[in-house]
């Protein structure tokens, strides 16, 4: 572990049995998927371990997949150090991309008035780092859950709001508006009846996700807190007239807020929320789950249910290119952090912890296995199995003391019967307390 590193409490699973939520050692919340060169980067916020009476939220963090199962870990590239004028509450946002910069919009308290402001950061990769664009909120009107869209005469949109609906256009450089903030009318016809509450008549509660589609605008929201679920509305254009257009996700999921992010990758259709559904979880400690689906031949979006399987794989995983450790689509007990050689790596192993990969491409077959490791203890043994945590072991990679936890050094073991497109399992085994980190991993194709 790096020096200066604090360690986390754990959200340790028990088992293996699913792969949603897709993140299991920490929570995360609000999910904003957006897919950039051939990949889908998540960004999420970030629910710190044991807060049962309130939402408290720090930072927000960074995932990644080229397949909707085996997610990359990225860290986090930003958090509320990074806003000199703010307070506290990291709450739910959006990145886009434009001209090879990413912006990441973010509602945030203002630390003079604790007011609601939206403020922008700005970074050359999708990963971060990012930085604060302006030194100032982008707007402070003291609402909150900035989403951001970009037409295709390239006009962007910045929506956000909670009790209200607003949006702003936002200029070429995406760091400042013309005009000022418009109200959305949330008539019933737009955004369909709540009863019993004369304050708050229609539907929307917050959250907005707006995106377009065969020339169709949808505006998909948190209805009805609380609990929440999730709703949507079309217009003709980006400012309406909005439709309600009926229920995605029925409220569900032990956490009673939700959180809708859209997006098409590789010919599908995938839904992004937030539950509680891992141990500890609720509805201050939140996970983020992924669906696939198919529009309907209308264009109208079907009913949604959560699950524990989560997406099937799209494509498989190339064992014999470097993988980052902490591309994972399941893991136990372990936690991740950031290393000495750039990146992140898996730490705080112990004995039993465990990393499942899914749908990795083996081929004809595998003749080695490598991993580069670091332990400031005796280490430990990294098992190769496949197919299950508990399964055969194909091959057994021991880890010495390397003189810290972060002097890297690189293990190598044969390997055997490792063929075929297989899930992957590196489990870990030693004495107590902390064995060793992994920063990544790769095998050699047999002759």
């Amino acid at each position: 572990m790096l020096v200066f590193a604090i360690l986390p409490a754990a959200v340790h699973p028990t088992a293996a049995k699913a792969d949603n939520p897709i993140v299991q050692n920490v929570y995360t919340a609000d999910p904003s998927p957006l897919v950039h060169n051939g990949r889908v980067y998540l960004y999420t916020g970030h629910d710190e371990d044991g807060s049962t009476s309130s939402f408290v939220m720090k930072d927000w963090r960074v995932y990644s997949s080229a397949d909707m199962v085996n997610w990359t870990d990225h860290g986090s590239p930003l958090s509320l150090n990074t806003f000199s004028w703010a307070g506290a509450n990291a709450w739910a946002g959006q990145a886009i991309e434009r001209n090879g910069k990413f912006y990441w919009y973010v509602p945030v308290s203002v630390r003079a008035t604790g007011a609601f402001a939206i403020g922008v950061a700005v970074a050359d990769s999708p990963t971060g780092p990012f930085r604060d664009a302006l030194g100032h909120p982008l707007l402070e009107n003291t609402e909150f859950d900035p989403t951001v869209f970009i037409d295709d005469e390239g006009q962007a949109y910045l929506y956000w709001g909670n009790p209200n609906l607003w949006y702003v256009k936002l200029n070429a450089d995406m760091t400042s508006y013309s005009g000022s903030p418009t109200r959305i009318p949330l008539t019933t016809a737009g955004f369909g009846t709540r009863t019993g509450d004369p304050n708050r008549p229609t539907l929307y509660e917050e959250g907005p996700w707006v995106y377009k589609r065969n020339g169709l605008y949808y505006l998909v929201y948190a209805a009805k807190c609380c609990q929440e679920f999730i709703a949507y509305s079309t217009a003709p254009s980006p400012t309406g007239p909005w439709t309600y257009r009926g229920t995605i996700m029925p409220a569900q999921g032990n956490s009673f807020t939700n959180h809708p992010g859209i997006v098409d990758f590789k010919g599908g259709s995938y839904f992004f929320y937030h539950n509680g559904a891992l141990p500890g979880g609720g509805g201050f400690t939140r996970s983020v789950a992924v669906e696939k689906f198919s529009y309907n031949a209308d264009g109208s979006i079907p009913t949604i249910n959560m699950t524990s399987t989560g997406a099937p794989q799209a494509g498989s995983l190339d064992p014999y290119v470097r993988q980052e450790a902490e591309t994972i689509a399941w893991g136990s007990g372990i936690e991740t952090e950031w290393n000495s050689e750039g990146g992140m790596d898996v730490g705080w192993i112990e004995n039993g912890d465990y990393i499942k990969v899914k749908g990795v491409a083996f081929g004809a077959g595998a003749s080695s296995f490598a991993a580069r490791v670091a332990s400031a203890t005796s280490g430990g043994t990294l098992e190769v199995r496949l197919d299950s945590p508990s399964g055969s072991i194909v091959g057994r990679c021991g880890v010495p003391n390397t003189g810290g936890w972060q002097a890297w050094t690189t293990v190598n073991c044969p390997v055997s019967g490792v063929t075929g497109t297989r899930d992957l399992y590196l489990t870990f085994s030693g004495g107590s307390g902390f064995l060793f980190n992994v920063n990544w991993w790769q095998f050699t194709r047999a002759a």
